[in-house]
């Protein structure tokens, strides 16, 4: 499931990064890698607040979206 759609202050994996190879790209810079251990850390407007490793880190929910846990 996309993680826009996952429960706030859950650690969820990380099983597939969708989206164009850009996307992809941008994502890993960010450090979202198969394998790596998120949380969603709040929900506001159009916005996910997420956790990776020992970052935070907005994304837009459309973005967030191609993050499959």
């Amino acid at each position: 499931m996309p993680i826009t759609f996952a429960d706030d202050n859950t650690e969820y994996e990380v099983k597939r990064i969708g989206g164009n190879a850009k996307a992809k790209q941008h994502l890993e810079d960010l450090g979202f890698h198969v394998g790596s251990a998120i949380t969603i850390v709040n929900k506001s407007g159009e916005d996910l607040i997420l956790k990776v490793k020992d970052s935070r880190i907005a994304l837009s929910r459309e973005l967030a979206g191609k993050i499959m846990v």
